[in-house]
């Protein structure tokens, strides 16, 4: 209860959840002694991929005993996962201790909820000086709180496509000013580019980061990856080709953000580690609510024998990638959607229009601004085979399920989350 109060405190000394500036982060942590100085990280921005690229990361420095903080953004049942130090997550006891801390430093001036959170990891993360920080910025890195950092050891983009237009101008609601927002104030190190939704795309980041003096590690150019029929994968840089077991995760595409976490690693000279860590530590990624199978629990024994998966893709790009995955099963599926009020719900559900058996959408719980289940429906109701129902097990119950057919409750991280805590 405690730990819920001072999150509620937090949320209420700024009006507006985003704003996006860096002023009231540079004066907190100026209070705080600027704890984000003087630390080692790897930075990744992007649209989509960002989490899996950090999973695979912390995966391969796991196995060469190379301890890692991270923080990441949103959090998917808690929020003690957005606070990793020394590859664990932070207590409830701790992460109230540290909030309450930073409250009070701050002394009630406005700062919003994401950057008090950002300082207050920061303000941590220097009791643990020799581990990485592996970070995520969200939204557009330019004014994400978390590039009050000065330095770092790479920063690794990740595909970018569009989402959050909601918050750029009318005129600037463009691929390329995304692309210019997440890109173009990048610091001098290394900078990592991974596979790309177009080509078009990656010659546009080439182009926005072409001044930038760091070295540059580009997909197709310095690495690659194929995937070969035979139960592995083949990665290749300058130095040399690596013949890889699959990793544990399904779909092809998590095969571009582990290579690029392969990239990323071999090009940073600090980080020692061996071909075999990397054999070993893609087959242990933790990765949660990117097409990943539910097991056990409630809602897998609504479904008996068949599988049902959760994806938190929220936007046109995932929806695209999910799609193309979805292509290599042969079998029928069927999706249970939720998403957030102001997300592009046609285009997302266009790549799925011809190609599932049914489409169920429901409410997010405790998400007010999700977008009703009803008003989703009146939005798809040209889509063949769509439902409304209340809930998650509603829908799930209604879905009439034959033999070898899969469920994928899809639309939002935050539906996703519910999900894992109803199970």
């Amino acid at each position: 209860m405690k730990l819920q109060q001072i999150l509620s405190s937090l949320q209420k000394l700024h009006p507006k959840e985003i704003d996006l500036s860096l002023d009231r982060v540079q004066r907190l942590c100026k209070r705080l002694g600027n704890p984000q100085d003087n630390l080692k990280y790897i930075s990744v921005v992007g649209t989509n991929g960002k989490y899996s690229t950090i999973a695979s990361i912390r995966a391969i420095l796991k196995e060469a005993n190379i301890n890692c903080n991270i923080y990441t953004s949103p959090h998917i049942q808690k929020i003690n996962e957005r606070f990793v130090y020394n590859d664990e997550e932070i207590s409830d006891e701790n992460l109230s201790k540290l909030l309450a801390e930073v409250e009070d430093i701050n002394a009630g001036d406005p700062i919003t909820y994401f950057e008090i959170l950002t300082a207050a990891y920061f303000y941590n993360a220097k009791n643990f000086k020799n581990n990485i920080n592996l970070i995520e910025s969200g939204l557009f890195h330019r004014f994400d709180a978390c590039s009050v950092i000065k330095s770092n050891l790479a920063s690794v983009i990740t595909a970018i496509g569009l989402d959050h237009l909601d918050w750029l101008p009318k005129n600037k609601k463009t691929i390329d000013q995304i692309i210019f927002e997440k890109t173009s104030s990048l610091l001098t190190s290394k900078i990592v580019v991974s596979k790309q939704s177009s080509s078009e795309n990656l010659s546009k980041i080439v182009n926005s980061i072409k001044k930038n003096s760091s070295k540059k590690i580009i997909f197709s150019y310095d690495f690659n990856y194929s995937l070969n029929e035979n139960g592995f994968f083949y990665y290749e840089d300058k130095y040399g080709g690596l013949k890889l077991p699959l990793p544990n995760l399904e779909g092809e595409y998590q095969l571009s953000n582990i290579s690029t976490a392969i990239a990323t690693i071999r090009n940073i000279e600090e980080i020692n580690i061996s071909d075999q860590n990397i054999k070993n530590g893609i087959k242990k990624i933790k990765n949660i609510a990117r097409f990943s199978e539910i097991t056990e629990g409630k809602l897998k024994y609504l479904v008996k024998k068949n599988k049902i998966y959760i994806d938190g893709s929220h936007n046109p790009l995932g929806a695209s990638v999910l799609s193309k995955h979805l292509d290599s099963l042969k079998c029928n599926k069927h999706i249970i959607l939720g998403m957030m009020l102001n997300k592009n719900h046609l285009e997302y559900v266009g790549y799925f229009k011809d190609k599932i058996s049914s489409l169920t959408v429901v409410d997010i719980p405790n998400q007010p601004a999700a977008i009703s289940g009803e008003d989703l429906m009146k939005k798809l109701k040209n889509i063949k085979n769509i439902n409304y129902k209340k809930s998650i097990k509603e829908a799930i119950e209604s879905i009439d399920l034959k033999d070898n057919d899969i469920i994928i409750i899809t639309g939002s991280l935050y539906l996703a989350g519910e999900v894992l805590n109803l199970n």
